[in-house]
């Protein structure tokens, strides 16, 4: 009787523990894209000067991503998508026509320690709001 009820109660926490786990391996894609709309930043620029970003920081901008710095995108509710991949690739090459520009970027987004980034797949320019 003694050994039934040792084999129902690690039963149990095997349960209890596949359940805990069960909705988050169901439901995230951790490969899925996405689509986010925001302005190419530079992003020490952003995040040392108080959100230097604009048409006013562009000249900025535009030099601190020809030398390689971390561009970034930054959405309407100021999270900050650092940019990873090809796009970042060779002192941001691909990203010199989008810096302080309103864009559509498409890719994955990873978050880890509390810092997002996204491998960007696709990029356009999109009208200010």
């Amino acid at each position: 009787m003694r050994k039934r009820l040792i084999y129902c109660a690690v039963a149990l926490m095997v349960a209890g523990l596949y359940l805990k786990a069960a909705p988050s391996l169901a439901y995230e894609d951790p490969k899925k894209e996405v689509t986010i709309t925001g302005e190419v930043i530079d992003e020490p620029c952003y995040v040392g000067k108080n959100g230097a970003r604009g048409e006013g920081h562009k000249n900025c901008a535009l030099a601190c991503a020809k030398r390689g710095n971390q561009m970034a995108i930054v959405d309407d509710a100021n999270t900050i998508y650092s940019i990873t991949g090809d796009y970042a690739a060779n002192k941001n090459e691909k990203l010199i026509p989008f810096v302080a520009q309103a864009v559509e970027a498409t890719g994955v987004v990873t978050e880890k320690d509390g810092k997002k980034t996204i491998a960007v797949t696709s990029i356009k320019k999109v009208e200010m709001k």
